[in-house]
C-alpha cells in the first residue's frame, strides 16, 4: 500500500485535531478519527466493510498514545480521580475484550449505528439540560463500578472511541465535577485502548484482504502519523479544559455528541 505525501499531511492534521479534542474533552479522538480514516483507507483500495473495521481499530490504537499525553497534563493539575479509574478499570478490561474479540465481528454496522446514535443523543441531552443530580448520589459500589466499566469498555470497543462519551456523563451524573470527570476519562482511555487493540490484532490476523501495512485490523501508517501529531496537541487541549467554565465545557461536549449521533444515524439508515 503506497502512502502519498499528501495523505501523510492529511493524517498529520487529523492527528493534531484529535489530540487537542482528547485533551479538551477526554474523548480520545475516536469520534473524529473513525469517519476520516474510513475514507482514507477506502481510497487505498480496501473493501468498504473492511475499511470501517480497520478505521475503528486504528483509531483505538492511536488513543494509547493520545491518552498518555493528555492524562499527564491533567495529572499535573491534580484533576485525575485515580480512585475512580482504578475501580472502573477491571470492568473496562472485561467489556473491551468482549467487544473487540467477539461482537465486533458479528454485529451489523447499520443496526449498531442506529442504537449508538440514540444512546449518544440521550447523553448529549442530559448534558445540555444541566439537570442537577441528586446531591446525595455518589459513585456506585464495587459491583456498580464493575458494571459501569464493562459498559464503557464494550461500547468503546465497538466504535473505536476512548470512552469519554459514556464515562464523562456517567461520572457527572454521580456528582463528580466536570473537570475531574474529563481528566479521569482521559486516564481511562489508556486501558480501554490497550485491551481493545489486543483484541483487534488477534481477531484480524486471518482476515482476508488486509493490506501489507496492517497488523490485524490496525493500519500502521495511519497509526504512526496520527499518534506522532496527536501527542503534541493533547496537553494544549488539557490546558484549555481547565481554562473554560464548566457550563461552556458541557455545551462543547454535548455539541460534539450530537454531531457524532447525527453521523452515526445517517450511516445506519443508509444501511
Amino acid at each position: 500500500m503506497s502512502i502519498s505525501p499528501l495523505l501523510l499531511v492529511e493524517l498529520a492534521l487529523l492527528g493534531l485535531a484529535t489530540g487537542f479534542l482528547a485533551g479538551l474533552l477526554g474523548i480520545g479522538g475516536g469520534m473524529l478519527l473513525v469517519p476520516f480514516l474510513t475514507y482514507f483507507i477506502t481510497q487505498q483500495g480496501v473493501a468498504p466493510g473492511l475499511s470501517v473495521k480497520m478505521a475503528i481499530a486504528t483509531s483505538m490504537a492511536t488513543i494509547m498514545f493520545t491518552s498518555l499525553s493528555s492524562v499527564r497534563a491533567h495529572h499535573r493539575r491534580g484533576a485525575v480521580r485515580w480512585d475512580i479509574a482504578q475501580r472502573l478499570a477491571p470492568g473496562i478490561v472485561l467489556g473491551g475484550l468482549a467487544a473487540s474479540l467477539g461482537v465486533f465481528a458479528l454485529l451489523k454496522g447499520s443496526v449498531l449505528a442506529i442504537v449508538f446514535a440514540v444512546f449518544v443523543s440521550f447523553s448529549a441531552l442530559q448534558m445540555l439540560r444541566g439537570k442537577k443530580p441528586a446531591p446525595t448520589r455518589q459513585m456506585p459500589g464495587t459491583a456498580g463500578q464493575l458494571a459501569a466499566g464493562s459498559s464503557i469498555g464494550f461500547l468503546s470497543g465497538l466504535v473505536g472511541a476512548g470512552g469519554g462519551f459514556v464515562s464523562v456523563p456517567f461520572m457527572t451524573w454521580c456528582n463528580v465535577p466536570i473537570h475531574h470527570a474529563v481528566a479521569t476519562s482521559a486516564a481511562l482511555g489508556f486501558p480501554i485502548a490497550v485491551v481493545n487493540v489486543i483484541g483487534y490484532v488477534l481477531a484480524g490476523r486471518s482476515e482476508p484482504g488486509l493490506p501489507p501495512a496492517a497488523l490485524g485490523y490496525v493500519w500502521l501508517p495511519a497509526l504512526a502519523a496520527v499518534a506522532l501529531c496527536s501527542v503534541l496537541t493533547a496537553p494544549l487541549g488539557a490546558r484549555a479544559a481547565h481554562a473554560l467554565p464548566v457550563a461552556q465545557l458541557k455545551r462543547v461536549f454535548a455539541g460534539l455528541l450530537f454531531g457524532l449521533a447525527g453521523y452515526m444515524l445517517w450511516k445506519g439508515l443508509r444501511g
